[in-house]
């Protein structure tokens, strides 16, 4: 599949799973599975993107995400800007809709926009002539960390519908969860989210999801354990005792994985806070962690959303 084949992606932008359907993501990871295996090649260099330009705006620090959007947009040929919003005139009190309307002068074709509120991308796809990627949004979603966590499943596993997959943690204020949750709705997999109760969203009945708190009974028969980050910076208040009690009841070690299945597949976003959220044994399980391989995998899922969104969607 490549950016001259007939078929169209069905979005002008990726702002969120929730508008995607099964016929999309299945879509997104096929041409992503394609660049997994050549980003493999020594050859890994494409010129798709020859001539286009790529913007990564992002207002929240990233290491992960930034850098794989602008290793996806160079190895596709394009040409990408990383704007440093702490050295631009954000900080001098632009808006965001003035910072959309100067990009939208200079004609980019992909803008990427990770920013601390909720919404965020969804005004700048309004107000920009281009494609926008959402690069993930206060604790909204970051679609494109579910599509390059069902492609590490689907390639570990073969299918993501059936599976019963635990998201364990802060599932309140993360994004990650949010975007993980619809998409394996989507995609027919049995959901679950483990963690204390003052991190479980109070709207948790709605999202098609089974809520459990104790690790024992959430884990239990499940074939992907996917752990979250403890989001300190985003609590406004006390949320947990303490980081040694938290590890206790909810950080992932061998002993707590023993009641999934013995091929229970390991996730992790990252930043990993080891002893806190995971140990370090149960991290760098050299059989089933899948650690690592999510970091590649977004290098390639992210290819697979600028090649599509610059194919001239609707």
């Amino acid at each position: 599949m490549t950016n001259t084949d007939p078929i169209r992606f069905a979005h002008r932008h990726l702002l969120d799973i929730a508008r995607l359907n099964a016929s999309d993501i299945t879509q997104i990871l096929s041409l992503a599975e394609h660049y997994a295996e050549l980003s493999r090649t020594p050859d890994k260099n494409r010129d798709l993107l020859r001539g286009k330009t790529q913007i990564n705006l992002f207002f929240e620090n990233s290491t992960r995400t930034r850098t794989s959007f602008e290793l996806a947009g160079k190895r596709l040929g394009a040409d990408v800007i990383n704007m440093s919003v702490d050295s631009s005139s954000v900080k001098k009190g632009e808006t965001l809709i003035d910072t959309a309307m100067t990009l939208n002068a200079m004609h980019p074709d992909v803008l990427v926009i990770r920013h601390g509120d909720s919404g965020a991308p969804h005004l700048l796809a309004q107000k920009v002539d281009c494609a926008v990627i959402n690069g993930g949004d206060g604790s909204h979603e970051h679609p494109t960390q579910a599509l390059l966590d069902a492609l590490t499943i689907k390639r570990r596993k073969g299918r993501l519908e059936g599976l019963t997959v635990a998201i364990c943690g802060d599932i309140q204020h993360s994004r990650v969860a949010r975007s993980n949750i619809a998409l394996l709705n989507i995609m027919g997999a049995r959901v679950r989210i483990v963690g204390p109760t003052t991190l479980i969203p109070s709207n948790a009945a709605k999202m098609g999801v089974e809520v459990y708190n104790k690790m024992s009974e959430g884990l239990k028969d499940a074939d992907i354990v996917m752990m979250l980050r403890l989001q300190t910076e985003r609590m406004q208040g006390s949320f947990v005792p303490s980081i040694r009690e938290y590890f206790h009841f909810f950080g992932l070690n061998a002993e707590k994985l023993s009641v999934a299945k013995p091929d229970a597949l390991i996730m992790h976003p990252g930043p990993m806070n080891r002893g806190v959220e995971i140990d370090s044994e149960t991290a760098d399980d050299l059989n089933n962690s899948a650690i690592s391989e999510q970091v590649e995998m977004g290098v390639a899922v992210r290819m697979a959303c600028l090649d599509l969104l610059t194919r001239g969607g609707k």
